[in-house]
């Protein structure tokens, strides 16, 4: 028998989870992620390599054997750091992709070591209690009623899945229909009324089988915000029909905020259920400044929102708050035979969409006890006067035109091309920045038009790094 085709002995096995190596390896993986920190500022953002050469690079045939341990670590940084998009980097304004502040990292580290189910109390009670704190905190810096259930997700697109299965649940059993036993075959439908929406509530619709038919567009104002008045004969029209209404809390190009206040006056008219997608926008309610932004979300139904944005925590790391407990739990929770009951605490599955998923509650928690309020407040307030530094000095550039003006940490603007081209142009322009390696953008069609967005939601960026971004846009435009 070939001896280099055999299995490796059982103490071969044992030497590469043993701890002692284990404790090699986290310290080569702290030197490297060490050295990635200490060089992020000065690295070029976007990767100049193509995929077949990515591909060259990574794509190894995998050996019967394996490959020391160390090895390997020092390899895959050499290897895939030509491939990153260094994000965390201060100068990246592209889409609305936070920094990960050291604590956060460092705690998500320990996670990943404890290497806990988050599942349920009887499988990590420490991290089944850290959620609940977390949620409490959490529940409390917004401004959202005591009582709501919540849940940690991946992101925003399953706080949106979540939110509106509790939804569904409620507004069909409101019609005598129970979706859980029922399915929705036969059922009364639901429509959902929305102004500007991301595509990730329409994925969430799909997911649910409620279906994108089933979104009506409500009309907006001039300024990107639901129109009340639109939305009044909306929910006039079928009145009989179970009916949700998706809100923007910051949305994604201009960081507007629907109405709350006015809509959920209206939805309640109408037995609507309000789902307000806060994906970053929701933070603005920490903020002594921005509050007034969200004036009426405590009044909505369900919220959705990202810990991995405006927060800083590292991926993935999805927040999402239901008014109606048990909505919430009759819409995700299911009985299994090999649980543990545990009187008198929370067992995590029956809130959220995963049986088993890594304690992201964590990081999060980590993060808030280190920031504590005002910091959390300062962290949304820096970013929102870094975007308006941002906006204000590149119109002073030639040839910039502001569209957008930000309302909290975005902006939009857009490059006029001397021969009338501006759409060509402003690709051009957006290229050239990425391709200097010094700042990043993305380009987005706003209203029929190509125009730059601007995103500002890393903790990171420093007045330094919004001169030094202004400074290579005029090189840019320049070129």
């Amino acid at each position: 028998m070939n001896s280099e085709r055999m299995v490796p002995p059982a103490k071969a096995i044992e030497a590469r989870t043993s701890v002692a190596e284990a404790s090699s390896e986290l310290r080569r993986a702290h030197e490297l992620a060490q050295d990635y920190l200490r060089r992020l500022d000065g690295l070029a953002i976007a990767t100049r390599l193509t995929p077949d050469e990515l591909r060259r690079s990574l794509d190894r045939p995998l050996t019967e054997e394996g490959v020391p341990a160390c090895q390997v670590l020092e390899e895959m940084a050499a290897e895939v750091e030509p491939g990153l998009l260094h994000s965390a980097n201060g100068r990246f304004f592209g889409w609305v992709i936070g920094g990960g502040t050291p604590t956060a990292a460092a705690a998500d580290w320990l996670a990943t070591v404890w290497n806990q189910n988050a599942a349920a109390y009887a499988c990590s009670p420490a991290a089944a209690t850290v959620e609940e704190t977390t949620g409490r905190w959490l529940k409390d810096l917004f401004g959202l009623p005591s009582e709501s259930s919540f849940a940690f997700v991946t992101g925003c697109q399953m706080a949106h899945v979540t939110a509106l299965a509790a939804a569904r649940h409620r507004m069909l059993a409101r019609a005598g229909w129970s979706v859980e036993r029922q399915g929705l075959a036969g059922s009364p439908g639901l429509r959902v009324l929305a102004g500007e929406h991301h595509e990730t509530l329409l994925r969430a619709l799909r997911l649910l089988g409620i279906g994108t038919d089933a979104v009506v567009q409500i009309d907006q104002k001039d300024d990107g915000t639901m129109n009340p008045a639109s939305l009044a004969r909306a929910l006039e029209r079928d009145a009989e029909k179970p009916t949700i209404v998706a809100l923007a809390a910051g949305d994604l190009n201009r960081g507007a905020f629907d109405p709350i206040a006015e809509v959920c006056d209206l939805a309640r008219r109408h037995q609507a259920w309000v789902h307000v997608d806060g994906a970053f926008g929701l933070w603005a309610a920490t903020s002594d400044r921005f509050r007034h932004l969200v004036h009426g979300l405590e009044q909505a139904d369900s919220w959705a929102t990202d810990a991995h944005k405006w927060l800083n925590v590292p991926y993935d790391s999805g927040l999402v708050f239901v008014r109606d407990r048990e909505a919430h739990r009759q819409a995700l929770s299911i009985p299994a035979a090999y649980g543990v009951d545990v009187p008198g605490v929370r067992d995590q599955f029956e809130w959220g969409p995963e049986w088993s998923r890594r304690a992201r509650g964590f990081a999060v928690y980590a993060a808030l006890r280190t920031l504590g309020r005002q910091g959390v407040a300062a962290l949304v307030d820096s970013c929102c006067d870094r975007a308006r530094d941002l906006v204000a000095g590149l119109e002073r550039l030639p040839g910039v035109e502001v569209l957008a003006r930000p309302i909290i940490n975005q902006g939009l603007v857009r490059f006029l091309d001397p021969a009338g081209d501006h759409d060509r142009h402003t690709e051009e322009v957006i290229e050239r920045i990425n391709a200097s390696g010094g700042a990043w953008f993305g380009p987005t069609t706003w209203e029929g038009m190509r125009v730059m967005r601007i995103s500002v939601s890393n903790a990171r960026t420093t007045e330094e790094d919004i001169e030094h971004t202004i400074a290579i846009v005029r090189a840019a435009l320049n070129s």
